[in-house]
């Protein structure tokens, strides 16, 4: 496979043709922030948490879905882009109602450990407490709009994984979030398969398992693991 060397904070990195920016970056073990990539699913930089600054180009680039090319001069955390991060992140928690300490993923929630590594002890924006619903229609799990960021990862696990594609985005603005089959309740939507890995994909605690209480919910990263390595391993040639 052709390579090619790029320069990641000063850093010369060979990585190969074909491959993305974070690949090259977590593959030369240098830390970057991300909610919505999960290996093994298609990235869509919907967090933005891993904007990169790449020299030449006239605004930061998000580094899951840029391709790695010859002689590329990346920085990773600048000040600029340590300010974009702590942001983004404030308006994460303050768009939604992400109260830590009633939630299932308290303690093993990635947004949690997002707030910890940007520096977030406070927001210095206002919180908007919007009304949000809960579906517990499923007899199984539930769905708690309130603690939803919008990764997707329920989504495209369901959707390229399991091949149930029970979940979509729906709406649009301050009312989009996840939808099942046709905005119909979760228990209702003959298509899911009750397989749970949406749950298991979860970065916070909007999906969950009914009977766990505040901390309680926790990743089986063995197990997602091999789901994602058996999809990888379908798709190659």
């Amino acid at each position: 496979m052709s390579r090619c060397q790029l320069w990641i904070d000063q850093r010369p990195i060979q990585a190969p043709l074909g491959t993305t920016l974070l690949q090259a970056i977590r593959k030369a073990q240098i830390p970057l922030p991300t909610l919505c990539h999960l290996e093994g699913l298609s990235p869509v930089a919907a967090c933005r948490l891993c904007l990169v600054e790449v020299e030449g180009e006239p605004r930061p680039l998000p580094a899951c879905i840029t391709s790695v090319s010859e002689g590329l001069r990346v920085q990773t955390n600048s000040q600029r882009l340590q300010e974009m991060r702590l942001t983004l992140t404030e308006l994460l928690f303050t768009e939604g109602n992400h109260v830590c300490a009633v939630c299932v993923a308290n303690g093993h929630c990635e947004l949690q450990d997002l707030a910890v590594q940007v520096g977030m002890d406070h927001s210095r924006l206002p919180y908007r407490y919007p009304d949000r619903s809960v579906d517990l229609s499923h007899r199984q799990f539930g769905l708690d709009h309130n603690r939803c960021i919008l990764c997707t990862r329920c989504v495209r696990v369901c959707a390229e994984v399991e091949g149930a594609s029970v979940w979509d985005v729906g709406w649009r603005g301050e009312r989009c979030q996840i939808i099942a089959g046709l905005a119909e309740p979760w228990g209702s939507v003959d298509a899911c398969t009750n397989c749970g890995k949406c749950v298991e994909v979860c970065p916070t605690g909007a999906l969950f398992r009914k009977g766990e209480g505040c901390e309680e919910k926790q990743d089986d990263p063995a197990r997602l693991t091999a789901l994602m390595q058996a999809r990888l391993r379908r798709e190659q040639p």
